[in-house]
């Protein structure tokens, strides 16, 4: 009876194993490898690929996003956090959250 129900069970296991999709095996570089990436650019090379990233942000946000499959949102999703992380290694700026700026303030007004 076991053995029955087995080879069917695991037939089936391994027919929706196959079906991985493609956004969970892009290769979507990783925040150190964009980070040596980066290092390499020069300013001008940085700007041109932030412009570049903004420019496909616009695409995206005009797109009609109604007509796409579930996997093509899927994988818009993943092109939009991969571009987030590339474009915040290449601002490479500092960024103060308010309480952080409230304490130096404070902090400010203490010693003077």
């Amino acid at each position: 009876m076991k053995q029955k129900m087995f080879t069917p069970l695991l037939v089936v296991v391994l027919l929706f194993s196959s079906f991985i999709s493609e956004a969970a095996t892009a290769n979507y570089p990783t925040t150190k490898e964009l980070k040596a990436k980066v290092i390499t650019m020069t300013e001008e090379q940085k700007r041109a690929r932030l412009e570049t990233i903004k420019m496909r942000l616009l695409e995206i946000k005009d797109m009609d996003k109604s007509t796409l499959t579930k996997e093509q949102r899927k994988d818009l999703r993943a092109e939009l956090r991969n571009m987030n992380k590339e474009a915040k290694v290449a601002s490479g700026g500092v960024y103060l959250s308010v309480g952080a700026i409230i304490i130096v303030i404070l902090l400010l007004i203490l010693i003077l």
